[in-house]
């Protein structure tokens, strides 16, 4: 009965993480209402560490010793600070929602590409095949959205945000795999409030509006995003190869364009809905047995 809920639970996590991974875009959007990008993510990365300090005290993980400290510091700072920053910064100074999708985009061809370079891990050109087709399948999906900007930060932001996720993906398998992922969590998320406080301090007002739309906004991407998803997206790193776990990004354009298309009354035509179909071909090709 508990191997036959593993494997249930093993099947079910991919697509519970790209639901996740995929309000992330639509509650920052909310979120920056009430405040700016530091600002709102120090308030979010305190929040989390309230969350998991109350359940690392309850449950008493076993803690890493100081190089394990150290990986996890590094995994933190390219995982939450640079992506999720990011981000945050390119949605701010008006990169369109279309560039922002087109990020998760792009990640799994980055990530193959140096997993096969640094990690040793083989993709097959089946794999390789499967990469290519998710991408084609994001074109689709984002070919009717506006690629104007306003700001060249915001353009930059969005960069170092596809390289520090790839990157930190590719060094949590690495490096942070043997970590209790209890006590691991609670020093990436600590770093990170850290890291977000600091930037707030140095280039931001610190004003935040506390209302209704913000709180609930927060305290989703804290619960649920950062708890969850990253919960989740890590859990899936340690089982699977990182090309696998990279290819899921390739269904985030997708279901962020519904949530859009629900929420906002964005356009969403044949050939959108037509590109989901061919990135969730690419996720089956890359994951095949």
């Amino acid at each position: 009965m508990s191997k036959r809920l593993d494997m249930m639970a093993a099947r079910a996590a991919p697509a519970l993480f790209v639901l996740l991974w995929s309000t992330g875009f639509i509650g920052t959007k909310y979120a920056l209402e009430g405040a700016e990008p530091f600002t709102m993510q120090t308030v979010r990365m305190v929040s989390v560490v309230v969350l998991l300090g109350v359940f690392a005290m309850i449950v008493r993980p076993a803690w890493p010793d100081r190089a394990g400290v150290m990986h996890s510091i590094v995994a933190s700072i390219l995982v939450h600070g640079f992506y999720l920053g990011g981000t945050a910064v390119a949605i701010s100074h008006a990169v369109p929602a279309g560039l922002s999708a087109l990020i998760p985009g792009l990640q799994p061809v980055l990530t193959s590409t140096l997993a096969n370079r640094f990690l040793g891990e083989k993709v097959t050109p089946t794999q390789w095949l499967g990469l290519l087709l998710g991408l084609g399948g994001v074109m689709l999906v984002l070919h009717n959205r506006s690629f104007e900007g306003q700001s060249a930060i915001g353009w930059l932001a969005s960069g170092v945000s596809l390289v520090s996720i790839t990157i930190g993906t590719l060094y949590q398998k690495r490096f942070c795999s043997h970590i209790d992922w209890r006590a691991g969590n609670l020093i990436q998320f600590v770093t990170v409030a850290i890291f977000f406080a600091v930037g707030a301090f140095l280039f931001e007002s610190r004003v935040v509006h506390w209302t209704p739309t913000f709180v609930l906004s927060v305290g989703w991407l804290a619960v649920v995003l950062s708890v969850g998803s990253i919960g989740l997206l890590y859990w899936l790193i340690r089982k699977s190869a990182a090309t696998q776990v990279a290819s899921l990004f390739y269904l985030v354009p997708g279901v962020t364009a519904l949530m859009a298309y629900i929420l906002f009354d964005e356009r969403l035509d044949a050939l959108s809905i037509a590109g989901m179909v061919v990135c969730a071909a690419g996720v089956l090709l890359v994951n095949r047995r």
